[in-house]
């Protein structure tokens, strides 16, 4: 879907629809004031039969208002106007989105609430309307007769802004979430793919395609020949279940100076995780194709960064296999030794994600990263703790912990600190080899974190477990392409993009 933006006079804006907000008990937002007036007070007049209230999400579609241009006015429910969040900003704008999906407008113009939320300026208001539109409109249909598509969909979205100053600021907005929204979409789509199609090699090609498109990516792909040669023998321990060859997928922007030490993203790539020689339950185990979300997600985080032409240097680095039983797979018992020299004792083959990442991680060393952030679908003791809305954060570095967890809450993508004390690590010991791959039940997700820090000593990181909010389950199935929007956030000011437009 295309957006751009306009300003001027609401009620003289030719186009098919025309988005208005409406708080509680009938208050009219300013953009619809403007409009009431312009046509004689029809819209008050309409509110008062009872048929749209201003509850959030709920809406209104009029026709041939007078004195108003627009062919469509669609009034939207924003909620209590004393109290308008930026939860019910975002619910509006993809409840107007849906309806206009079923019509025959195909494009129209926002203007939906003056004032914005509290928390929001314009730029965030505008970016955020981009992204809450654009995951309206995303539908997966690869694999799929989509016959619930819309037969004139939304294609063009206008934001309007009240003046010129706004204006730049709503066009800044637009470009940034434009980006983040392709690189959302994209983590979507990997995510949705089934395991058949979206193997290791799967995800080597279509980083491979990512390179071929902008001259700023440099893209390697290490096959397990080459991978055996370095010694990562944790990964490779993985892939041997499998029939799919593992890859280590290693893509380079280089949009900031040489000099410049670059952010490195590591992304769990477990394209089916079906739980090895320890076999998970049956029930729910497709939703296993969505344990490379991670990876999915340093695809997003990179697709936004060459998009925008950030001045930063990135490097994503996903790790991308097969977990399945075998008579080559691990067994708990196995001890196998990794590519930092630390032998790893293999509890349960089924905390198979931090034996891949444990090798990506003594990787990034040579790229002397700045900072590593590496982010897994690692356990489910997480969604225990936290459930499907933050992910979770683990770092032994306050002000690294700070950033991650101010550039969450500013992209509306949130996560929480868990901790990462030195207690836990006694629950990694082991009899036969220098760790074990799993520490217990009581803080599985802490000791996972605990594990993955001791391939991290040499610089600064920190780990996001995403495993209770990349996909969506139950009926309303698919991946959400979350932590992109904290990740790309988190690269915006890194780069000084954000400063500079203040």
């Amino acid at each position: 879907m295309e957006f751009t933006t306009k300003t001027g006079d609401l009620a003289k804006q030719k186009t098919p629809c025309l988005v208005l907000g409406v708080f509680e008990k009938r208050k009219l937002a300013a953009p619809a004031e403007a409009i009431d007036a312009a046509s004689g007070g029809r819209l008050a007049g309409l509110l008062k039969k009872g048929d749209l209230d201003g509850e959030a999400g709920r809406t209104l579609m009029l026709y041939d208002l007078p004195g108003v241009a627009a062919e469509r006015v669609l009034l939207v429910g924003c909620g209590k106007k004393k109290a308008f969040t930026r939860a019910n900003h975002r619910k509006a704008v993809a409840a107007a989105v849906a309806l206009l999906q079923t019509t025959h407008a195909g494009e129209a113009m926002l203007a939906l609430a003056d004032p914005l939320p509290e928390e929001l300026d314009r730029y965030a208001a505008t970016r955020d309307a981009v992204l809450a539109a654009a995951d309206r409109v995303y539908r997966y249909s690869r694999t799929k007769d989509d016959k619930q598509a819309p037969k004139i969909p939304l294609k063009r979205l206008t934001l309007w802004a009240p003046d010129k100053a706004d204006l730049a600021v709503a066009e800044l907005a637009v470009r940034h979430g434009e980006a983040m929204a392709a690189g959302i979409d994209l983590a979507k789509e990997l995510g949705n793919l089934p395991g058949n199609l979206c193997t290791p090699t799967y995800l080597a090609e279509q980083a491979l395609a990512l390179g071929g498109r902008f001259d700023t990516l440099k893209v390697e792909v290490l096959d397990e020949d080459e991978m055996a040669k370095l010694g990562m023998g944790a990964l490779l321990s993985v892939s041997r279940g499998s029939r799919q060859p593992a890859k280590l997928i290693v893509m380079e922007y280089c949009g900031g100076k040489q000099e410049v030490r670059p952010i490195v993203l590591v992304g769990k790539g477990l394209t089916f995780d079906a739980g090895g020689i320890s076999i998970k339950p049956a029930a729910e185990m497709d939703e296993m194709k969505y344990d490379m979300c991670g990876g999915a997600s340093v695809f997003g985080a990179m697709l936004a960064a060459c998009e925008l032409g950030l001045p930063i240097n990135l490097v994503g680095v996903v790790p991308a296999s097969e977990n399945l039983p075998d008579g080559d797979a691990n067994k708990p018992g196995d001890i196998v030794t990794s590519l930092s020299g630390q032998t790893i004792e293999i509890l349960n083959t089924d905390a198979e994600g931090r034996l891949i990442l444990c090798d990506a991680l003594t990787y990034c060393k040579r790229f002397n990263p700045a900072v590593v952030i590496d982010l897994a679908t690692l356990t489910g003791a997480c969604v225990i703790a936290l459930g499907k809305h933050p992910a979770g954060l683990f770092t032994p570095d306050d002000k690294l912990a700070d950033e991650i967890l101010k550039a969450g809450e500013t992209a509306g993508d949130r996560a929480w600190r868990m901790p990462l004390w030195d207690d836990y690590q006694t629950q990694l010991d082991s009899n036969f080899a220098d760790m074990a791959n799993v520490g217990g039940r009581e803080g599985g997700a802490i000791t996972a974190a605990c594990f993955l820090s001791r391939f991290t000593k040499d610089y600064r990181w920190a780990h996001l477990d995403i495993a209770g909010i990349a996909w969506n389950g139950g009926k309303e199935k698919g991946g959400t392409g979350r932590p992109v929007a904290l990740l790309t956030q988190l690269l915006l000011e890194r780069s000084g993009v954000l400063r500079q437009a203040d």
